[in-house]
């Protein structure tokens, strides 16, 4: 099911070759673009070469998306959470970026006559860790979201069904509640063929869910249409023309150290589609073939014999 990790794959390539090098004056200046959803900008100067700054410029939200400050909210106390003494969060960020990170690769723990966790395996673990940033900071909500839930509580403010960007122009949903928290995600294809195998990839992962091996999962179903929780949503947030696709998580789901595993399942919607997507993709690359067949087969020609043809030929 799983297409990508969840770190950047050139970001965390970028930050290990850095670590590496750490002493060479080396002058960075990268930027990318991820899936068409998040841009990066990595900056290293020669006069201060221990020091690393990494912008994130996020989706583009939609209307009903709920920010603060430009991020989701929870994201800067999620980013301290994460990384410590290590990064430092500039503020305003560069323009063009959601958030800035100005990384102080000094801080690093040494190789050498260190204790066993921090060796070379923990360095990179720690790299990983920020090369997942995106998730870091996009996952921020729904981790709020599901702290309250395990303590059967729901967090000030948020009582109410919300939106979270989690690729450009759309978005999912969140409906917190004491005892659940119901995330709901709207599917949207441009193509009518791409929505029909989508709608119907979208229903055996449902049904695949409800196997005896999966019954301590969340519950996960598909709907043609939007879901009761969602009422009084914007009729323009619940576009979607392959259904909804409904997750609800309890609080037995989010006990203890199963809180970090169901914030990034949270997360497994961008993986999902991204799965049908590239089963699409593979359709696709198999038309030619099938629409050249087709006009070999159409092109060919028969001509209709007397009895008298047909008998010579038989010879």
């Amino acid at each position: 099911m799983i297409l990508l990790q969840s770190p950047s794959r050139f970001l965390l390539q970028t930050l290990l070759n850095r670590v590496q090098n750490l002493e060479k004056g080396v002058e960075l200046d990268y930027q990318w673009v991820e899936f068409g959803d998040v841009r990066y900008h990595v900056q290293v100067s020669m006069k201060n070469p221990h020091f690393l700054s990494l912008s994130v410029s996020l989706p583009t939200p939609a209307q009903e998306t709920v920010l603060s400050g430009g991020l989701p909210f929870g994201a800067i106390e999620a980013v301290k959470a994460s990384y410590g003494v290590l990064v430092q969060i500039l503020d305003p960020p560069k323009d063009g970026f959601n958030l800035t990170l100005r990384l102080n690769l000094s801080k690093l723990p040494p190789d050498e006559g260190s204790p066993s966790f921090f060796s070379k395996e923990y360095k990179h673990a720690l790299m990983v860790k920020i090369a997942s940033v995106r998730e870091v900071v996009l996952g921020a909500p729904l981790r709020v979201v599901l702290k309250h839930l395990a303590s059967r509580t729901v967090a000030p403010d948020i009582d109410q069904p919300f939106a979270l960007v989690h690729r450009p122009q759309e978005s999912f949903f969140l409906v917190p509640q004491a005892e659940k928290v119901t995330i709901v995600f709207p599917m949207s294809f441009k193509d009518s063929i791409d929505t029909v195998l989508a709608t119907s990839f979208l229903q055996e992962f449902v049904g695949a869910r409800r196997t005896a091996g999966l019954n301590n999962a969340p519950p996960c179903m598909w709907s043609p249409s939007p879901p009761v929780e969602l009422k009084g949503t914007a009729g323009e947030a619940l576009s979607a023309n392959a259904g909804f696709v409904t997750f609800v998580i309890f609080p037995r789901h989010v006990e203890g150290k199963k809180l970090d595993r169901t914030c990034s399942e949270g997360f497994m919607h961008t993986r999902m589609r991204r799965r049908v997507e590239s089963l699409i993709q593979a359709l696709d690359r198999a038309k030619p073939d099938l629409e050249k067949s087709k006009k070999t087969v159409q092109s060919r020609s028969f001509k209709r014999l007397s009895l008298k043809e047909a008998h010579t030929n038989s010879k």
